[in-house]
């Protein structure tokens, strides 16, 4: 495997993704078609800060969550009911538009409230349950790990309901095609159905691995929170979301990048989680990821530096 540096995600009926500093949205609409454009993204703090450890996790979190809620809302207008068709088909031709004022406070305030969302659920909820246990146990240390048991509890069992609904498991296919052709570039494989069909599914850059990592080193840093304030230990828990998701990006980056036993050994429990997460695809679901890559990614000067050189 060699590193690309070409990422993405599964978007409604379609595949985003991003090299660089442009990226792609692919969408099969319904008339069977596959639509493709590509933009410009500079991110939200582009510049130096992107490249200090730990800082460029936390901007990257940011980047991807504002990146994603762009290209859902592209793809889900394909979808609309039926009297608004005549506007989704102008929203082609168009292509990926910026998005109007309202179109940015939808986006700001959706991400707000799923950052809000997983910190309660994943953080507070978790928390909550442990304190309330401090009168049968006193340790600390002992609630913390209780504490980081109870948040990967509570976050497998998300992954398993929603892996359940129906529109899920097809956005979890389109997973698995975004994860299939990025495999196939970086094994020297030319980019084409076969190829791609018979690629893993499983990436040790993807975010369900990400989000693995962010609940596995939040169990070991609130293990050092020492203070009596219920209140204090939750300021300092909400204080460190940030570091967590910087140290968890790194851990991923350098996963990405490597390809030795230590590197492999720790990535495989978040590839095996990933099977809830992504499904197989089909030929034309392939096919989109396929459309979306080659609208960024040149991978045939790619395999030609890397693999044929």
């Amino acid at each position: 495997m060699k590193y690309s540096g070409i990422g993405g995600q599964a978007v409604m009926e379609g595949v985003m993704m991003k090299n660089g500093t442009r990226y792609a949205v692919a969408v099969r609409t319904p008339d069977g078609s596959i639509a493709v454009d590509t933009k410009e993204y500079r991110g939200i703090l582009d510049g130096a800060f992107k490249k200090v450890p730990f800082v460029r996790g936390v901007l990257n979190f940011g980047d991807s969550m504002v990146l994603g809620m762009k290209s859902l809302m592209y793809s889900a207008s394909f979808f609309e009911e039926e009297e608004k068709e005549a506007e989704g088909s102008s929203r082609e031709s168009a292509g990926l538009r910026e998005p109007d004022a309202k179109e940015k406070a939808f986006i700001w305030m959706m991400m707000a409230a799923s950052i809000a969302a997983a910190v309660v659920i994943f953080m507070l909820i978790p928390y909550a349950i442990s304190a309330l246990l401090e009168r049968w146990i006193p340790s600390q240390a002992v609630r913390a790990v209780l504490e980081g048991c109870l948040r990967m509890a509570v976050f497998f069992t998300y992954i398993l309901l929603i892996s359940r609904m129906e529109d899920i498991q097809r956005v979890f296919m389109y997973h698995g095609a975004e994860h299939k052709c990025i495999n196939c570039i970086e094994h020297g494989l030319e980019l084409n159905v076969e190829n791609v069909r018979k690629s893993s599914r499983l990436h040790r850059r993807c975010g369900t691995s990400f989000l693995f990592l962010v609940v596995c080193i939040s169990i070991i840093f609130f293990l050092f929170i020492r203070t009596s304030s219920g209140l204090m230990r939750i300021v300092i828990r909400l204080v460190l979301v940030p570091v967590i998701a910087g140290c968890a990006y790194e851990c991923i980056r350098l996963a990405g990048r490597s390809d030795n036993a230590l590197a492999s050994f720790f990535s495989r429990p978040g590839l095996a989680l990933q099977k809830l997460t992504t499904r197989e695809p089909d030929d034309a679901m392939i096919e989109v990821g396929i459309a979306s890559v080659e609208a960024v990614f040149d991978w045939k000067a790619y395999r030609k530096e890397h693999w044929e050189s």
